[in-house]
C-alpha cells in the first residue's frame, strides 16, 4: 500500500494572496493608482509600474544594527560636527541608548520628515562630519486619477532621498504591492527600482507650499491640477462633459461642431472680439494722423455756427430797420460766405468720422477674411440651420465675450452647451432643459462619490444635498409677471430693500432679482417663462400678449444656469423685429433664408456648463473650475 503523508497546508504568503494580474494602461506600462486602491485586497504581491508626483514625503532612518556602534558613532558625529541642526533632544539620543528607546515608544524616534534634505558637510583637512545614513522614504504619490495617493516605499540605495523627496517631484517606479502594517493606508509600494525622477527646484516650485489659496493658483494654471482640489474639479467637470454626450445620445440628438469664427451677432447687441490679421499699429498711427490734422488747422465748427448765428441776427436787424440796403446785401453775402464754410467744415468732419469710423473696424477689404469677423457669442443660429435638417441637435464649446467686470461668474471664454430641436415648442424646450438638468445632478452623484466627498470635506458641507434636492424635485414655473409680483409683494413686506422696486411692465431682472426669487421667496430653483420682447434677442418667438416664448432656469446661490426659447418661425415677424432694432439686415439674410424656405417650428436653451460646475461643487469663482481661465487683463499662458 503506498503510505500517505499528513501535509500541513501554510498559510500563503501576502504576496500570493492575489491570482489576477493588474493589467496597466492600455497606451502606458504603468498601472493606474485608482485601479490598485479600489482592487486593494486582490492586488498584494502584484508587481507593477506606477507614475506620479509626490504629494508629500518623510524619510526614516534605518535601525542601527547595534547600540555600542551606535553610541559610538553618535559621540563622534556629536563631537565633530560643528552646525547647527542638532537638538538637545539629538544630543540625548546619542549618548543614552536608554532615552532613544523611550523615544522610540513615544513616537520620537529618528523620524526625520524635511521639506529639502541638507548635503553632506565637510571641511578641509577633516573628515566627512556627517555621512550619509541609510533610510526609507515614504512618499505620497498621486496620478489625478483619485483622490487618494499611494504610499511608495523608496529605499536610499534606490536613490537619494534628496532627489524624490521634494513635492512635485514626477517618479516611475516599479516594484511589488504589499499590506501596510499600519497607518491609514492599506496597501504601498514597496520600490524595486526607479525607472524615472523628475526634479523640482524646490525654493521656485510654487506647490512647494502646502493649501495654496485657490485665488493665488489662478496665477499658475499650468501647475495648479497638480493640487489634490484642482484634480478634483477637473474629474467632476471631464463627469459632467462626459454625462453630457451621453444624456444627447441616449435621446438621439446628432452632435455639430458650430464655428467659432463668424460674421453673426446671434444676440444682436453683443460685445464680441473682433479677428483679424491686420497689423493694428499701423492702424492706430494713421487714426492719430488725421486727429492731428484736424486739430492743427485751427478751425472749429462751432465757432462758424456762432457765427452764423450772429450773422444771422445782424441780417434780420438790418431787414427790420431797412436803414441802408448796402449794409443789407453786405451782411447777406458775409452770412453767405459763412454758412458755406460752415457746410464744408460739417461735411469734411462727417468724411473724417467716417474714415476714422471705418478705420476702427478695420478695412476687411485687405484682411484674411474680406468682412468682418468674430468670435462667437452664441451658436443658436447655426446650430438652428442643421436642426432643420436633422431634427434634434446640440453642440457643446466655447464661446466668446467681452466682458471687462470682474464678476465671479463671468470670463471671456467660457463653455456652452446649446441645444436645437425641430417641431417643438417653448414647454418641449423647457422640459428637456429640466431633464437634462437633473441627469448631470444625478451623474456626479453616481459616479464622483469620492470627489463629492471631497468637495463636502474641504469646500461645502451642503453639495450633496444640493444635488440631491434638484433630482428629486422639480423647478416651480412662474411667468415673468408672476415673477414681478412676487417681488413687489416680497418687497412691501419687508423693509429690506435690497434692490429697486419700481417694477413696471419690461423691467429687466437682475442678479439681485433673481436671487432674490431663487433664494429667499421661493427657495427652490425656478423657471421663469413669457418675457418681454425687450429682454430677449431678436430670434425669440412673439406671443398674442407682446411678450416673447423665452425661459430661463434659475438656482438658489448661482442664478441663470440655463436660458432658452422657441424660435420665430414666421418671416414677416422675425423681419419686422430685425428692422425694429436696427440690425443689419445684410448679415442676417442666411437666417432668414431658413424662414424662406422651409421654415419649421423650433425651440432650443443654452447651458453655461462652467457655472453648472461652480452648482455641482459649492464654488462661487468661475475661474477655478475652468482648465485656463482668460479674463480682462489675464490670459497669462
Amino acid at each position: 500500500m503506498p503510505t500517505t503523508t499528513n501535509q500541513q497546508t501554510s498559510p500563503a504568503p501576502l504576496h500570493l494572496e492575489s491570482s489576477h494580474d493588474v493589467p496597466p494602461l492600455q497606451y502606458s506600462n504603468r498601472v493606474q493608482i485608482k485601479t490598485l486602491l479600489d482592487r486593494s485586497n486582490s492586488v498584494v504581491g502584484q508587481r507593477v509600474t506606477v507614475g506620479g508626483w509626490i504629494k508629500s514625503a518623510k524619510e526614516v532612518e534605518k535601525a542601527v544594527v547595534s547600540s555600542s556602534s551606535s553610541s559610538m558613532a553618535s559621540n563622534v558625529a556629536v563631537k565633530n560636527y560643528k552646525g547647527k541642526d542638532v537638538s538637545c533632544v539629538e544630543i540625548l539620543q546619542s549618548k543614552i541608548p536608554l532615552i532613544r528607546s523611550i523615544l522610540d515608544v513615544f513616537g520620537g524616534s529618528g523620524y526625520v520628515q524635511r521639506k529639502k534634505r541638507e548635503s553632506v558637510v565637510t571641511e578641509p583637512n577633516h573628515a566627512t562630519l556627517l555621512p550619509p545614513k541609510a533610510s526609507i522614504v515614504y512618499l505620497l504619490l498621486t496620478d489625478g486619477s483619485c483622490v487618494q495617493s499611494l504610499q511608495v516605499v523608496v529605499d536610499s540605495s534606490l536613490a537619494s532621498p534628496s532627489r524624490v523627496m521634494a513635492t512635485g517631484t514626477c517618479l516611475l517606479v516599479e516594484g511589488q504591492l504589499e499590506r501596510t502594517s499600519e497607518g491609514k493606508h492599506d496597501i504601498e509600494l514597496k520600490a524595486e527600482k526607479i525607472l524615472h525622477i523628475g526634479t523640482v527646484d524646490f525654493d521656485k516650485y510654487p506647490l512647494s507650499k502646502k493649501r495654496i489659496p485657490l485665488d493665488t493658483l489662478r496665477d499658475y494654471s499650468h501647475f495648479r491640477p497638480r493640487t489634490t482640489t484642482v484634480a478634483t474639479l477637473m474629474r467632476i467637470r471631464s463627469a459632467l462633459s462626459f454625462a453630457t454626450h451621453t444624456f444627447f445620445k441616449k435621446h438621439e440628438f446628432i452632435d455639430v461642431q458650430v464655428p467659432t469664427i463668424t460674421t453673426t451677432d446671434s444676440e444682436g447687441f453683443s460685445n464680441m472680439f473682433k479677428v483679424t490679421t491686420l497689423d493694428q499699429n499701423q492702424k492706430a498711427e494713421k487714426k492719430e494722423k488725421l486727429e492731428t490734422i484736424y486739430e492743427n488747422e485751427g478751425v472749429s465748427l462751432e465757432h462758424v455756427k456762432a457765427a452764423v448765428k450772429e450773422k444771422s441776427n445782424i441780417v434780420a436787424h438790418l431787414q427790420r430797420t431797412e436803414s441802408n440796403r448796402e449794409a443789407l446785401a453786405a451782411a447777406v453775402q458775409d452770412l453767405k460766405k459763412t454758412n458755406d464754410l460752415a457746410s464744408q467744415l460739417e461735411a469734411r468732419e462727417k468724411r473724417k468720422l467716417g474714415t476714422s469710423f471705418k478705420d476702427d473696424k478695420v478695412d476687411s477689404s485687405n484682411d484674411f477674411f474680406p468682412f468682418q469677423t468674430y468670435l462667437t457669442v452664441s451658436g443658436r443660429l447655426h446650430l438652428e440651420s442643421y436642426a432643420c435638417a436633422l431634427g434634434n441637435v446640440y453642440s457643446f464649446g466655447p464661446r466668446f465675450l467681452v466682458d471687462r467686470t470682474d464678476s465671479a461668474k463671468l470670463a471671456a471664454e467660457m463653455w456652452m452647451v446649446e441645444v436645437e430641436m425641430a417641431f417643438s415648442e417653448l414647454k418641449d424646450s423647457m422640459n428637456c432643459a429640466s431633464d437634462f438638468f437633473k441627469y448631470l445632478c444625478n451623474w456626479v452623484l453616481e459616479n464622483c462619490s469620492q470627489e463629492m466627498e471631497f468637495v463636502r470635506k474641504r469646500i461645502d458641507t451642503t453639495c450633496s444635498n444640493r444635488l440631491k434636492q434638484i433630482i428629486t424635485g422639480s423647478p416651480k414655473k412662474l411667468t415673468y409677471h408672476e415673477a414681478i409680483e412676487a417681488l413687489r409683494k416680497s418687497s412691501s413686506q419687508t423693509e429690506d430693500k435690497k434692490y429697486e422696486t419700481n417694477f413696471e411692465s419690461g423691467f429687466v431682472l437682475t442678479s439681485e432679482h433673481i436671487s432674490s426669487l431663487a433664494e429667499d421667496i421661493f427657495k427652490n430653483p425656478i423657471i421663469i417663462y413669457n418675457y418681454p420682447k425687450e429682454a430677449k434677442p431678436f430670434y425669440v418667438r412673439q406671443n398674442d400678449d407682446g411678450t416673447v416664448a423665452a425661459f430661463d432656469l434659475i438656482v438658489p446661490k448661482l442664478g441663470t444656469v440655463i436660458s432658452g426659447s422657441q424660435n420665430e418661425e414666421r418671416l414677416n415677424m422675425i423681419s419686422s423685429r430685425i428692422d425694429e432694432l436696427g440690425l443689419e439686415r445684410e448679415k442676417y439674410e442666411w437666417y432668414l433664408d431658413l424662414r424662406r424656405n422651409g421654415t419649421v417650428i423650433n425651440s432650443g436653451f443654452t447651458l453655461r456648463f462652467d457655472l453648472m460646475v461652480l452648482f455641482a461643487t459649492g464654488l462661487a469663482n468661475v475661474r477655478d473650475v475652468i482648465p485656463f481661465p482668460r479674463s480682462y487683463g489675464k490670459a497669462n499662458n
